[in-house]
C-alpha cells in the first residue's frame, strides 16, 4: 500500500507548522512543502514585528481568540525546545481620554474572557512605573505579551519537518492545480506532484492559489503595506517593551505604536497604505497584474468609499517622517522626528469580502481534498502552531475533510 502523500503550499510559519503537525499525526505519510521563493519565511513571517500576542483583542469564542491562546502555549514550548529566545517584555495599551478609557474597559473584559494572564488596568502614574518615558491617562497592561524571532521559529519548524522525513522545496511555485479522481495534481516549474490532500497556506497569494483549485473568488486578498521607522540606537532606552494605542474597532489595523524587537531594535509604526503589488514593500514596487486585481474587486471600492479619509491620513504618514513622529510622540513625548531612521516594511494579506467587509476572523475553507487558508493575518504567526493543529484535525485521511467551521 502506497504511503499517504500530503502537500503544503507555502513555506511561511503557518505552512511549515502544518507540515510539522501532519508528520506528528501521520509519521507514515509523505509530506512535501512547496515554497515559491528560494528561501523560507520571506514575506509575512519574516516581515512582521515579532510580537507574540496574548489574545486581548479577539472576540471570545472566535478562531482568533481560541487559536491565539493555544498558539502562545505551543510557541513558548517550541522555543524552549529549540533554544530560541522568548522574551516576555509586556505591553501597554494607552488611553488618553474618556472615550478611549471606555474602550479600554471593553478590551479588559474581552481579555479576561479570553483568559489572558495577568491583564489589568493601570493608572497614568502606574503606567509610567512600567514605561518611564510614556504618557497617558490610563492603560491596559498585559505582562505576558512577548517578542520572538519568527524567522528562527520557521527555520526550527522546517528542521523538524526534514528530520521527520518531510521534503521542503524552495523555488517551487505552484502554477496549476487540477483534480484527478480523489487526488489533486499540483504543477510546478520542475514537474507535477500528485497529492492525496493539499493544504494551501500561501499568505499574500492565498486567494489566487485557492482559485486555481476552483475556490470562490470571495474573499479577495487586498495587500496593505505597513511601514516602520526605527529609533536611533541612542534613543532606544525610551521604550522598554510594547506601547500601543487603543484600537478603533472599525479597522483591523492597530495604528502607529512602539515595539521593542528580539534584536534590540525599537520599531515605530506601522501605518497601513494600499500596496501596489502583493509583495510591494515600497512605493516603487508596482505589479500591474496585482494592482488590476485589487482595483477590479468590488469590495475594494466599497472599502475605499467607507474609509477614504483614513486612507489619506495613512498615506500622509507614509510621505512625512514628521507626521509619523507626531503620532508616536503622543505616547512618548520626548520623541523627535530626528530620532527616527527608515526601517523595514511588511505587507498584510487582508481578506476583503465582495461587499467591502474586512474579514476579521481566520478563514479556512475546505474543497474536497484541498484545505485553503483564506485569511490568517495577525495573530497568524502567534497562532501558527494552533492553526496547524486545527487544520490537521479536520483532515479525513481517507480522502477529503471532516466537518469544520469555515
Amino acid at each position: 500500500m502506497r504511503p499517504l502523500h500530503v502537500g503544503v503550499v507555502g513555506g511561511g510559519i503557518v505552512g511549515l507548522a502544518v507540515a510539522r503537525r501532519l508528520l506528528q499525526v501521520r509519521p507514515d505519510a509523505r509530506v512535501t512543502v512547496l515554497e515559491k521563493e528560494e528561501a523560507l519565511a520571506r514575506h509575512q513571517t519574516g516581515r512582521n514585528s515579532g510580537v507574540v500576542h496574548a489574545g486581548i483583542y479577539y472576540v471570545p469564542g472566535s478562531l482568533k481568540a481560541t487559536l491565539c491562546r493555544r498558539g502562545v502555549s505551543l510557541l513558548k514550548e517550541l522555543c524552549a525546545t529549540h533554544g530560541i529566545a522568548y522574551e516576555t517584555c509586556g505591553k501597554l495599551i494607552v488611553a488618553f481620554d474618556e472615550e478611549e478609557r471606555a474602550k479600554l474597559r471593553n478590551l479588559y473584559e474581552r481579555a479576561t474572557a479570553n483568559q489572558v494572564p495577568g491583564v489589568r488596568l493601570v493608572s497614568g502614574a502606574e503606567l509610567r512605573d512600567i514605561e518611564p518615558h510614556a504618557a497617558g491617562l490610563e492603560a491596559l497592561h498585559s505582562p505576558s505579551t512577548a517578542i520572538v524571532d519568527f524567522v528562527a521559529v520557521a527555520e526550527a519548524l522546517a528542521s523538524e519537518v526534514r528530520t521527520s522525513g518531510g521534503d521542503v522545496r524552495t523555488g517551487a511555485r505552484v502554477t496549476q492545480l487540477k483534480a484527478r479522481g480523489t487526488q489533486v495534481v499540483a504543477r510546478t516549474p520542475s514537474g507535477e506532484l500528485t497529492f492525496d490532500h493539499l493544504v494551501i497556506c500561501a499568505g499574500l497569494h492565498g486567494d489566487s492559489v485557492a482559485r486555481l483549485a476552483g475556490a470562490n473568488p470571495d474573499p479577495r486578498i487586498v495587500p496593505f503595506r505597513g511601514e516602520y521607522y526605527l529609533l536611533r540606537p541612542e534613543r532606544r532606552h525610551l521604550v522598554k517593551g510594547l506601547i500601543y494605542p487603543v484600537p478603533d474597532p472599525r479597522y483591523p489595523f492597530l495604528g502607529v505604536h512602539l515595539t521593542r524587537r528580539h534584536d534590540g531594535e525599537v520599531l515605530v509604526g506601522p501605518n497601513a497604505v494600499l500596496a501596489l503589488a502583493r509583495e510591494g514593500y515600497g512605493w516603487r514596487t508596482v505589479r500591474l497584474g496585482d494592482l488590476a486585481g485589487t482595483l477590479a474587486w468590488p469590495g475594494f471600492w466599497q472599502l475605499a468609499r467607507a474609509h477614504w479619509q483614513m486612507g489619506l491620513s495613512e498615506m500622509a504618514g507614509s510621505l512625512s517622517r514628521t507626521r509619523f513622529a507626531g503620532l508616536a510622540r503622543r505616547f512618548v513625548p520626548e520623541l523627535e522626528a530626528d530620532d527616527l531612521i527608515p526601517g523595514p516594511a511588511g505587507v498584510r494579506a487582508q481578506a476583503v469580502a465582495r461587499d467591502g467587509t474586512l474579514v476579521d476572523d481566520f478563514r479556512i475553507d475546505h474543497l474536497g481534498p484541498i484545505t485553503a487558508v483564506r485569511n490568517a493575518p495577525s495573530p497568524g504567526a502567534t497562532s501558527s502552531l494552533a492553526i496547524a493543529e486545527y487544520i490537521v484535525s479536520q483532515i479525513d485521511f481517507g480522502g477529503g475533510t471532516r466537518s469544520a467551521p469555515a
